[in-house]
């Protein structure tokens, strides 16, 4: 029994361990767009945590700037207002944390703000003896990305030296990475004359949260399942982003982008290339980058005679949900009335290697949906024979393991079993792994796993360069015949669970989607 113990406090230790951060070294954080609504929501509670929980160094300080005429003493409020938000209020070490906010203000096209910047950073970098990692954030509009960065490397900002210190340089861009191939291209080439490949962390938040991350774990540290992630036992995957809202105060934004460019290109494809891919070396940045970018790769390409049969579009009309009244996309305020913008798209990707050939991939994503969920749902195929045919039950449901990313993390399998009663008294039975019930802490948000890989120069969650090209490259085409041909849209209620034209995409294939 006393060797049966110690192996177990070993093993425990040994977890323990592994589970256990890696800190952040000395860093500043330089965020333009300081006083914008992600900053607020996302950004400054995030640090807040990484701070609380201790992973944030002793010297560490945050440069807001922006074009807001703000004093220091009125940003640290903003910022003690964004927590307040967030559900935090003076807690531990509150007034240290605040206590190391600035601000710059200026305007991003003026040289002279971005030598200011450097000036501030020179004293602020002496203030708190601070030799390690500059990072740059872009909480920007996508148009500014090109001019607040040749700025920088304009005042040379973007070289180790720039304030008499040698540090690490980073830049944190959000998405969208382009509007289409073309400008795509454009701005990877920018980017890359004011930064090296190994500077840029390009975010998509999907991939910092934590079912999405579990993903590789599941896969390729369970002999159980890796021996059936293929051909022979999976039927078809599903994976779904549905929204309960409109488009809010995004409508600006949302009728020149529609929900291909805003979900499928980045978020998307991400999970499939996650779902799909081959087990990388090691764990490690460069090799699980580089088995997503093969997945990409082998994604079959879209030609006009497969767009209108595999890629179906939509777009919410007005709708009822419980007694609130919802208007109509082209009814939503700076919607253009006759706009052909997708508020919905379905399609079917075929993946050609030796693992997943004739196993169908089939996306969704659309707002004013009936619930908001983001799921990626692995249906296996029917049982071959019923040896309960002669008792009526010839047919079964498909075994589907359930990976539920929003708004509750977990993983669910469903399975088939008997239910006390009669010999054959048989029912649906779903083994569930409710993270926060589990956990018994609420799930971290995704900025902090994001912002302390960058802090700490671990790339693995964010997207190369060459899978964002290689989306872009897959989606290219469809945007190409949308813009030669008329785009079909199918109109559905807001607030609908069922949207007839991707429903129809699966039925004539003898399948069906979840139920939202």
């Amino acid at each position: 029994m006393g060797a049966i113990m110690k192996r177990v406090e070993a093993t425990t230790e040994k977890q323990d361990i592994l589970c256990a951060e890696t800190p952040a070294g000395p860093v500043s954080l330089v965020v333009f767009g300081a006083s914008g609504d992600l900053a607020c929501r996302k950004l400054y509670p995030s640090l807040y945590e990484l701070y609380r929980r201790e992973l944030m160094p002793s010297g560490f300080y945050v440069l807001g700037c922006g074009r807001s005429e703000l004093s220091d003493d009125r940003f640290r409020d903003m910022v003690e207002e964004s927590l307040e938000n967030a559900g935090i209020e003076n807690a531990q070490g509150f007034h240290d944390f605040l206590g190391r906010f600035y601000y710059e203000s200026g305007h991003y096209n003026d040289t002279a703000f971005y030598t200011r910047i450097r000036e501030k950073c020179i004293v602020l970098d002496n203030l708190y003896n601070l030799d390690g990692c500059r990072i740059f954030y872009l909480s920007l509009p996508p148009f500014l990305y090109t001019t607040v960065t040749e700025k920088l490397r304009e005042v040379q900002l973007a070289c180790p030296a720039a304030t008499g210190r040698m540090q690490t340089i980073r830049l944190i861009v959000e998405k969208p990475f382009g509007t289409d191939l073309r400008t795509a291209k454009d701005l990877d080439d920018h980017l890359h004359r004011c930064f090296d490949e190994s500077q840029i962390y390009r975010i998509d938040h999907y991939l910092g949260k934590e079912t999405i991350q579990n993903l590789m774990v599941f896969r390729f540290a369970n002999s159980i399942f890796e021996p059936l992630w293929n051909r022979t036992f999976i039927d078809h995957v599903q994976i779904t982003i549905a929204e309960s809202v409109g488009v809010e105060h995004r409508a600006g934004y949302y009728d020149q982008s529609g929900a291909l460019r805003d979900m499928f290109q980045n978020h998307l494809l991400q999970m499939v290339a996650l779902v799909a891919m081959e087990p990388p070396a090691a764990f490690e940045a460069d090799s699980v980058r580089d088995e997503k970018a093969k997945l990409l790769r082998s994604i079959r390409p879209f030609t006009p005679d497969r767009i209108p049969l595999e890629v179906v579009a939509g777009q919410y009309g007005p709708g009822t949900v419980g007694s609130q009244q919802y208007p109509g996309y082209r009814d939503e305020a700076e919607v253009n009335p006759s706009s052909q913008t997708e508020t919905f798209v379905a399609a079917k990707l075929t993946v050609d290697n030796w693992r997943w050939k004739d196993v169908p991939f089939y996306l969704r994503t659309g707002k004013r949906l009936a619930r908001k969920l983001t799921e990626i749902v692995i249906v296996f195929k029917h049982i071959p024979h019923s040896m309960f045919a002669n008792a009526g039950l010839d047919e079964f449901e498909p075994n589907r393991l359930r990976f539920q990313i929003q708004p509750d993390e977990g993983i669910y399998l469903s399975l088939q079993a008997k239910r006390p009663g009669s010999k054959l008294c048989m029912s649906g039975l779903k083994l569930a792994v409710d993270y926060q019930k589990l956990f018994e802490m609420k799930m971290p948000e995704a900025y902090q796993r994001l912002l302390l890989d960058c802090m700490t120069g671990d790339q693995m969650l964010f997207t190369r360069q060459d899978s964002i090209m290689l989306s872009w490259q897959l989606i290219q085409p469809i945007f190409d015949y949308w813009a030669e041909n008329h785009k079909n849209l199918c109109v559905y209620p807001a607030g609908t669970s069922c949207v007839s034209c991707a429903e129809e995409l699966m039925e004539k294939e003898g399948r069906k989607w979840t139920i939202l």
